[in-house]
């Protein structure tokens, strides 16, 4: 990961006098929260509203990363319903011009270790209480209408579902997700795990975004800082 440059950090110094002592407090215990060693991906979703609940849901949980494979469905974020969480979730797009979004995601999101689950009720799925958490995961939720792709399915290392006790398939996306998350976050609980949580480097980049988030004027404060540096 690329590090924060000289100045960037004395921006980060500068910066850090216009936050209150409130504000600091809370962004350092949400830092020490936040992990990418579960991240979510959703699969041409539908419905908006749905994938940003999702990402509202993202933050509460302390993911750091959302992943969004478009497919025949466009995402935009609905600021109403997010309540501002898109501040402080990494949203990854994947567009299907190529026709071959779904794979892209999947093939990136392996090489950087982890292992893709597909959300599915299907025969030979685990329930998620019993999803090994061994190394990284992604889960992937697909959209509320026909489920994942057959390419998810093709290409992940296994299914996962929520036990249903009633006639309804399924849940809504954003109740699956946290459900998900908060059994996989339980057995993670109990576990010595180095990491799961973010690193030092991590931190202070979030740190950096994220106090540009909050101060007024920003921008400007950040044009005219390094202008003097100059």
């Amino acid at each position: 990961m690329e590090q924060l440059d000289k100045d960037e950090l004395a921006f980060l110094a500068y910066l850090s006098d216009y936050v209150t002592p409130h504000k600091k407090a809370l962004i350092d215990k949400v830092l020490g929260e936040r992990t990418r060693y579960i991240t979510l991906v959703l699969e041409n979703i539908y419905k908006p509203h749905n994938a940003s609940a999702v990402l509202r849901t993202a933050d509460c949980f302390g993911i750091q990363d959302v992943h969004v494979i478009e497919g025949d469905n466009s995402y935009d974020i609905n600021p109403y319903v997010t309540r501002g969480a898109a501040q402080w979730v990494d949203l990854h797009k994947y567009d299907n011009a190529s026709g071959n979004a779904t794979e892209d995601c999947i093939k990136q999101l392996k090489h950087n270790g982890y292992k893709v689950v597909v959300t599915s009720p299907r025969e030979g799925s685990l329930p998620v209480s019993d999803l090994p958490i061994d190394q990284p995961l992604a889960l992937i939720f697909g959209n509320e209408h026909e489920g994942v792709s057959q390419a998810a399915m093709e290409a992940a290392d296994g299914l996962v579902h929520i036990p249903m006790k009633g006639f309804t398939e399924s849940f809504n996306i954003s109740v699956s997700a946290a459900i998900c998350l908060y059994a996989l976050q339980e057995k993670i609980g109990g576990e010595s795990m180095d990491n799961y949580s973010l690193n030092e480097e991590e931190k202070l980049k979030l740190k950096y975004r994220w106090y540009q988030e909050i101060v007024k004027h920003s921008a400007a404060h950040k044009r005219a800082f390094f202008h003097n540096r100059k």
